[in-house]
């Protein structure tokens, strides 16, 4: 069988058993008592109904259903339910009750969230492929495609097993089957929650087993799909079997919250409810209890618990507008705490949620929580893609070509689908993608052009980079963020302002360093994906990482050798010909300051009848000044060549020095000696001494410089402390 199976009602928690959680004294949502399933399974028993009459065992199902939906055609779930209890008869759970009660309680939570009739009908079938001898042959000739695609993606994902040993490739291919159709995992869903409430009659060990799979990829997967509702009761069944000593004390404190006289949470929506009143604002207010973990995590945050950390306070209305009409009254009548304020009705959460969340602060000093959002947006918070109906309906114009269309699905559930394509093996996949899951927060930074790319916390602007442009970042040389120049190593905050500089060459390449910045699942991939088809190219980099990162290495380009010292003069002759008041003695230009005409100058003797010619503001004239050194006039002759030193700094990339090189070569320069330092937070910085037969061509040689891509500043070296 493929549900897990165990007593489903008992009187109290048996041993080794997990109750499902208290519920808090005001309910999350409108919801109905708790199905006797042994009550159905006696229904079930009974065979299926006469044709055209709905079975007593989907009554339940119908009422739930039609809440939602109340003009739904509710003959294909009687004829579902015709099928699998005919062909489940006969099967039984472990804990006794016909099997038959799986499927239909599995269809219940899916009703009371508002799934439509397709998925009702897949979800009552989703089992018969599988366990029966159903095929799924059959299920297109009775129900037709789209029911078979369904239960087909259903039955894959109960052959998969979640745990450390699960084979990558087939949690590859339950991840496209969910991707291609989110109504699959929204069954699976269900099927998994029914299954946890019912786990008690299992081994201990067993029970653990499942809790950690359902941790660590279900519940996030339910998180990502927006399904609240099931998420928040899979995470308290969780916390009650791996962490069983901290839900007893949870449970303690919850219940004796409850039993208070007093609660602010009530006094707190009263007096909402009046200031609405006043306003002439239709809205329903309601008081939001946590769920067992969230109350765990608050209590681990602030310590002692007060009443108003029990819950939030929910406010419903009609229309966008209204909720933007309540946030004014409440912060006008009450007392704002405005660092906790946050729209997510104008830039959504990557899971369909949108919800405008403040906080009021009462007398006492307690603070209240307020969620502002319309029913619409209040059924997507619980129901998630659940809520959305069947997005993949082509629209009438469309032509019936089967292709399926998704103008809804969460932006998470495109990356995925981009993800598994572009993973170069399953392993791989598997890796980034648990990683993905572990990341429970998620920052939205804006494009210049008002567009917004929604990114893990902790994400830098590779990620947005390769968020925003796919493959195509691979010509990335930089970012601006929040209007100033920024590495591409920059981590990014919510909120911020990302502007990404893109080369014009369209063989740029991605560096591997890039790697160690990328935190998104598509950025690694990407990355990773170039580095394996071009290997050459990678070496190249290393190669060219491995020069850079040697502090000491000071390479003349062009000439063998080194030229390390910082103020040895010249032996060139003509290096921009200065003339000197000392008789007989030759001018050397120093190479801590490398001055061209027409900077100011002046001179010191020094041994082998030379004078050292500095610019005046070099730091060694204040210093040989002090220690007594006499200066000597120089001026500037008629020759005009000219040596100096300028200093390059640009984003890293490969190919830089290269392409810098080439530049400086086609302006005239001759290229003396070169130093990279070891690029730091993607940033590197070139210095080149350089021999020009003009001093006019030093403006064009730094424009040309700066041209290159990835280079954002060209100047003249500083003048550095040694003499002469």
């Amino acid at each position: 069988m493929s549900a897990e199976a165990t007593n489903s009602v008992t009187p109290g928690p048996m041993p080794g058993a997990v109750s499902g959680p208290v519920t808090p004294t005001a309910p999350r949502r409108k919801a109905r008592p708790r199905i006797d399933l042994r009550r159905l399974g006696r229904a079930a028993l009974l065979g299926p109904a006469a044709r055209g009459r709905l079975p007593d065992a989907i009554s339940h199902v119908v009422e739930a259903h039609r809440a939602h939906h109340p003009d739904a055609d509710l003959e294909p779930l009687r004829h579902a339910y015709v099928l699998a209890e005919s062909s489940h008869r006969g099967q039984m759970r472990k804990s006794g009750e016909p099997y038959i009660t799986h499927p239909l309680a599995v269809t219940l939570i899916l009703a009371e969230l508002g799934a439509e009739t397709t998925t009702l009908t897949a979800s009552l079938l989703h089992d018969t492929v599988e366990d029966t001898d159903v095929t799924l042959d059959q299920v297109r000739d009775q129900f037709g495609e789209e029911v078979r695609y369904l239960v087909d993606g259903v039955t894959k994902l109960e052959k998969v097993d979640y745990g450390a040993a699960a084979e990558p490739e087939t949690f590859r291919k339950m991840l496209v089957a969910t991707g291609n159709d989110v109504r699959v995992m929204s069954i699976k869903l269900a099927d998994r929650l029914h299954n946890m409430r019912t786990l008690g009659v299992m081994r201990p060990e067993k029970q653990e087993r499942i809790a950690k799979v359902t941790r660590d990829v279900l519940i996030p997967l339910a998180e990502r799909l927006g399904v609240q509702a099931l998420k928040t009761e899979l995470e308290d069944l969780v916390f009650a079997i791996l962490h069983p000593e901290e839900y007893a004390h949870t449970r303690e404190l919850i219940v004796r919250n409850a039993a208070r006289a007093d609660d602010p949470l009530a006094e707190v929506a009263d007096e909402v409810r009046g200031v609405l009143r006043e306003a002439d604002i239709a809205a329903e207010v309601l008081i939001r209890p946590r769920h067992f973990v969230s109350v765990h995590r608050v209590s681990r945050k602030r310590g002692r618990l007060r009443g108003s950390d029990f819950g939030r306070v929910l406010v419903l209305v009609n229309e966008d507008a209204d909720c933007y009409g309540v946030l004014g009254e409440l912060h006008t009548c009450m007392k704002p705490v405005v660092s906790e304020f946050k729209d997510f009705i104008a830039v959504p959460k990557f899971n369909l949620y949108q919800s405008l969340h403040t906080a009021v602060a009462r007398e006492d000093g307690q603070v209240v929580e307020v969620l502002i959002r319309t029913h619409q947006m209040h059924k997507v918070a619980e129901a998630g893609v659940v809520a959305l109906g069947n997005p993949y309906a082509p629209a009438p114009e469309d032509p019936a070509d089967g292709e399926r269309v998704d103008p809804t699905r969460p932006g998470w559930l495109s990356r995925l689908l981009d993800w598994q394509e572009a993973a170069p093996d399953p392993d791989h996949f598997w890796s980034v993608l648990r990683e993905d899951l572990a990341q429970d927060r998620e920052i939205t930074v804006f494009r210049p052009d008002g567009g917004t790319l929604g990114l893990p916390e902790g994400a830098t602007c590779v990620d947005a980079a390769y968020a925003q442009y796919g493959e195509d970042a691979h010509a990335c040389i930089g970012a601006r963020v929040n209007g100033r120049l920024a590495t591409l190593s920059t981590v990014l905050r919510d909120g911020d302002t990302v502007q990404l500089l893109m080369g014009q060459d369209p063989a740029s390449e991605p560096s591997r360093e890039w790697l160690e910045h990328a935190h998104t699942p598509g950025a690694r991939i990407a990355i990773q994906r170039w580095l394996a088809a071009h290997p050459a190219q990678a070496e190249s980099q290393q190669s060219e990482t491995r020069i850079a990162g040697d502090r000491t290495a000071q390479r003349p380009v062009g000439a063998p050798g080194t030229d390390t010292a910082p103020e040895q003069p010249s032996d060139r002759p003509g290096t921009g010909h200065v003339l000197t008041d000392l008789p007989g003695a030759t001018g050397r230009l120093a190479r801590c300051c490398t001055p061209v005409p027409p900077d100011e100058i002046t001179g010191f003797a020094v041994r082998g009848g030379a004078v050292t010619v500095h610019r005046v503001e070099c730091a060694a004239v204040a210093r040989m000044k002090a220690g007594g050194r006499a200066e000597v006039g120089v001026r500037w002759g008629e020759t005009a060549e000219c040596r100096v030193t300028l200093v390059a700094e640009s984003f890293v990339r490969p190919h830089l020095l290269a392409d810098l090189t080439e530049a400086m070569a086609s302006e005239g320069a001759e290229i003396v000696s070169a130093t990279v330092e070891p690029p730091t937070q993607q940033q590197v910085r070139h210095t080149y001494t350089v021999q020009l037969p003009d001093a006019g061509h030093l403006p064009a040689l730094m424009r040309a410089m700066r041209d290159v891509a990835g280079v954002y500043d060209v100047s003249r070296a500083q003048p550095q402390p040694q003499g002469g």
